[in-house]
């Protein structure tokens, strides 16, 4: 996984040139996902020879169970990682029935439950603390790559190799387009994922995070100890705040663009070119779809 990740950072699969209408290349020199800026054909020879497992953790119960969990896991299996091994970690409680589809060759699923009395009122706080039981107890010895996403999400194009990094993160589709000062960081200098004014670099969005299962659980474990701080002296943050300071602290090696995580609700400005990944808060895609 180190070995990849050194690749995607300086491989010749980088054509940050071909995207002169948007920022490919962050200050601290980390890739920026958009279509154009990646050979496809030559990250796949890479990692066709590394025979590598990537992790895909969802957390679903309740209404998020009922509505998206089975249009998520239809459009991963189609476009997640096609051609690789893909392990699906889909956390739920008891009530969920197992998944009747039909998995892609190199794919499979575990169903990691919880019991009743970890349904806390804070969900994010709870699939952070059992993600983070499960990568220690065997996603670090089985998964090289981790990727963990809210079952909100339907896929309609692939999500493949040139998102593997040992930290990535998601540009946030709404304030990408904002201006940085208005970014809705924490600014209570007492809570732990405080970012003072004039500071910080994106604001990144919490419906994907990902890299190596160590890195994914760096966060976790960064993230517990905010909120217990916080919680503490009487402060209650939000989760994608907690995520901004971290990554504000730790920089990412790898950054999606807007187009692996758009809002169907607004009509994609010109440099989104393909919606890889969307929101299906509003509406399911077209079956069969691959491109907004």
């Amino acid at each position: 996984a180190k070995e990849g990740a050194r690749h995607l950072k300086n491989g010749p699969e980088s054509r940050p040139e071909k995207r002169s209408d948007v920022t490919t290349t962050t200050d601290w020199l980390a890739p920026i996902l958009w279509e154009g800026t990646f050979s496809t054909q030559a990250l796949e020879k890479f990692y066709r020879k590394r025979n590598l497992t990537v992790g895909l953790a969802v957390f679903a119960r309740g209404r998020f169970a009922d509505e998206y969990l089975e249009v998520f896991l239809q459009s991963a299996n189609k476009y997640f990682m096609p051609g690789h091994r893909v392990v699906f970690y889909i956390m739920t409680d008891d009530y969920v029935k197992r998944p009747s589809m039909e998995l892609r060759p190199l794919c499979t699923f575990q169903l990691l439950l919880m019991e009743e009395e970890q349904w806390w009122s804070d969900i994010d706080l709870v699939r952070m603390k059992v993600l983070g039981e499960h990568i220690v107890a065997h996603i670090l010895q089985e998964a090289d790559f981790l990727f963990s996403m809210t079952a909100d999400l339907v896929f309609r194009d692939d999500f493949g190799v040139e998102t593997l990094g040992t930290s990535v993160a998601q540009l946030h589709a709404w304030w990408y387009f904002r201006n940085t000062r208005n970014y809705p960081y924490e600014r209570r200098p007492q809570s732990s994922a405080y970012i003072p004014f004039g500071q910080g670099d994106f604001f990144y969005g919490s419906s994907i995070i990902g890299g190596t299962p160590q890195r994914v659980l760096d966060f976790i474990r960064d993230y517990m100890e905010g909120v217990i701080h916080d919680l503490k002296i009487g402060l209650n943050s939000t989760f994608e705040r907690h995520l901004n300071k971290f990554f504000f602290l730790h920089k990412p090696t790898k950054l999606l663009s807007p187009e692996y995580g758009w809002d169907p609700r607004f009509n994609p400005p010109p440099q989104v070119h393909y919606v890889k990944v969307a929101l299906f808060k509003t509406y399911p895609p077209p079956e069969g779809s691959s491109s907004s």
